[in-house]
């Protein structure tokens, strides 16, 4: 795990000054055993597929990402220069552990997988990224989605 103390001055400055939502109430409700539950993944490592618009500097937005998308169809545009791609390249379930929720799946310990998933960039501003995730929890209310496995990278 980094600190903050381990970046130049510069990306000390940046990343203190990233505005945090404030949240004023939290919505509690109870949770479907895991057995019933349809699943999605969130990831924050700047996935998407071949082909899609990489993401850039300080990307708010996120990208589809189908569950049945090859591994070699998987792109990582994280755009920090410090960051290690080395375990993504050696097994994509690091970042997109989509093959071990298939494995939950018909173990029959979760009760389905979505169809498709979902990566923002990390390192993005909170605050930036409160109307795309708004417009996501859409679209997991849509596919029926019960509770997403987080990856933050």
């Amino acid at each position: 795990m980094a600190r903050i103390s381990d970046f130049d001055e510069a990306t000390q400055r940046h990343l203190t000054s990233m505005e945090m939502p404030k949240f004023v109430s939290t919505a509690w409700t109870l949770a479907k055993p895991a057995r019933q539950s349809r699943m999605a993944i969130i990831s924050t490592a700047g996935l998407q597929r071949r082909g899609d618009t990489p993401f850039t500097v300080g990307s708010a937005d996120y990208r589809l990402l189908p569950g049945d998308v090859a591994a070699a169809d998987l792109v990582m545009s994280h755009i920090s220069t410090n960051f290690d791609r080395t375990g993504f390249q050696d097994d994509h379930n690091v970042v997109f552990p989509i093959d071990r929720l298939k494995e939950l799946e018909r173990a029959g310990e979760i009760g389905s997988v979505a169809s498709m998933h979902y990566a923002f960039m990390g390192a993005s501003s909170p605050a930036a990224i409160e109307r795309p995730a708004r417009q996501l929890a859409g679209l997991l209310k849509q596919d029926q989605v019960d509770a997403v496995l987080l990856v933050p990278v």
